[in-house]
């Protein structure tokens, strides 16, 4: 069974395809120049067997009017000047009649004639050399009425039955002519001469003249079949090898995607593992900065506080201001002091806490209360959070560090100034946006200098597949632009790859 369809490839869109089903379609897959010559063939074929039988009967019909025309002029030579008193008595005479009948017996041209009737113009039969219907008045026809018109009627003419008989045709296939006869009143058709011929010369003459078209319509269609085949031929190679080359493109490419997708696949948990291990490790760094020096500058502060309470309990020998050792006691205890008011707050910055069931919203809140708190530095706070909106840990935990990175180096380089948070989420992306009006600075010298704030902060938005924007102008402040994709960019590229794929 052939199944004719088309295949919507993309380097075969809209070339009909052939394949036989029940078989593999991979194996049974026509090329485009036999699928030419199985779809061209039968099409060259009809129109062959068309334009032939179209110009035979073209040629059929010419034959048949010239044979008429040929017979009537001697019909008209040798009948009409019998018949110039007919209209006047509106029948023959006897005399008239057997020296028709005659003429059609004996003369040399009238061998071609079978049967012989002469019309009145309304119809009437004159005379007939089969003697019947004479005096008989019947239905004019078509070939008649062309006759009363003035014209030579030439027809190949079937007729069976009772419609044989009635019409009085001797054979049931015959060329039947009518023609008009003038009889003397110049330019007056005083009577119609009806004869029959044999269709033998004609279908002679029409049978030789349709095998000659057919046979030069058939060579004619062969050569052009034959010639645009090999140019389909041509084609249908260089199509076949330019597809074979794009397939094993595609199939390159399709692997390098691949290969290129688990790659991406590894390097994105990769960082999503490297910001859980961060954080663990600040948190392990945070217990151990409290639990290591801040416990034993503790100690040592407290120690330093008993020897210094002794001293100045100690009686003085002749005065009553403290002695040399409890001031230097006193100095130290203050650094010691100062030292562990910097662990601590340290291990308070690098320890996050548990933002897991915040909304995206509370978490800025949460850091900028915070700042606010430690700084008394003036923060404008907007967010805009596409209610019930799902935030991954890792995206709150990015969206913590860089509101605590980015407003930590506005109070250390724009204190005072004017200081703007702006957040915002939907189903596709996060948004933030921290903008001051302080000094500014020079982003190149800056960013030359490997400065690990800013470092870090672009290195955790670009492990989640985000983009950094950072501007600043010296006298106008600086401006920090964060988006971060909620959903995942390889897994739309890999859907598109198989959409592809699969056309």
């Amino acid at each position: 069974m052939v199944a004719i369809g088309r295949d919507f490839g993309p380097w075969r869109r809209g070339i009909p395809t052939v394949t036989v089903t029940g078989m593999n379609p991979a194996r049974w897959r026509l090329s485009l120049s036999q699928q030419f010559l199985l779809l061209s063939f039968p099409i060259l074929l009809a129109t062959t067997v068309l334009l032939g039988g179209w110009v035979g009967r073209q040629v059929h019909d010419s034959v048949v009017h010239r044979i008429g025309a040929d017979t009537a002029l001697y019909v008209d030579g040798f009948i009409a000047p019998q018949l110039q008193q007919v209209d006047e008595r509106g029948d023959l005479t006897e005399a008239e009649a057997r020296a028709l009948f005659e003429m059609i017996t004996d003369a040399e041209w009238a061998r071609r004639i079978v049967a012989l009737r002469i019309w009145r113009p309304d119809g009437t039969v004159l005379f007939s050399s089969d003697g019947q219907g004479v005096g008989q008045k019947l239905d004019i026809d078509e070939g008649l009425e062309a006759a009363v018109a003035g014209s030579i009627f030439s027809e190949v003419s079937v007729r069976r039955g009772q419609a044989q008989t009635d019409h009085g045709q001797p054979l049931e296939r015959m060329i039947e002519t009518y023609t008009p006869i003038h009889t003397s009143d110049r330019g007056r058709i005083g009577a119609i001469a009806e004869f029959y011929q044999l269709p033998d010369e004609v279908d002679r003459e029409a049978g030789a003249a349709q095998r000659r078209s057919w046979g030069v319509v058939a060579g004619a269609m062969l050569a052009t079949y034959l010639l645009l085949f090999v140019l389909v031929r041509r084609g249908s190679g260089l199509i076949a090898a330019q597809r074979g080359a794009l397939s094993a493109q595609v199939r390159r490419l399709t692997e390098l995607n691949r290969q290129n997708r688990e790659l991406h696949e590894r390097v994105r948990s990769a960082a999503q593992e490297a910001v859980v291990v961060n954080e663990a490790l600040l948190q392990r760094i945070s217990a151990s900065v409290h639990d290591g020096p801040c416990q034993d500058l503790g100690f040592a502060l407290m120690q330093l506080r008993n020897l210094q309470d002794r001293l100045m309990e100690a009686p003085a020998a002749a005065s009553a201001v403290p002695q040399p050792g409890a001031q230097d006691v006193a100095r130290i205890s203050q650094a010691v002091e100062a030292a562990m008011a910097d662990l601590r707050a340290i291990a308070a910055n690098l320890e996050l806490p548990d933002i897991e069931p915040l909304a995206l919203d509370e978490v800025a809140e949460r850091v900028v209360r915070d700042f606010v708190g430690k700084t008394r530095q003036e923060v404008q706070l907007s967010c805009a959070v596409a209610p019930d909106l799902r935030v991954p840990g890792r995206i709150k935990t990015t969206v913590y560090r860089l509101l605590q990175e980015s407003l930590a180096n506005v109070w250390r380089h724009a204190r005072g100034s004017r200081c703007q948070v702006m957040v915002g989420a939907d189903a596709r992306s996060v948004v933030i946006e921290v903008n001051d009006r302080g000094p500014g600075f020079d982003l190149q010298v800056a960013l030359a200098s490997g400065r690990l704030g800013l470092s870090g902060m672009r290195q955790r938005v670009e492990s989640l597949g985000g983009r950094f924007d950072l501007r600043s102008t010296q006298g106008q402040g600086t401006a920090m632009r964060v988006s971060l994709p909620l959903t995942e960019p390889e897994a739309d590229s890999a859907s598109k790859v198989g959409l592809e794929s699969g056309r």
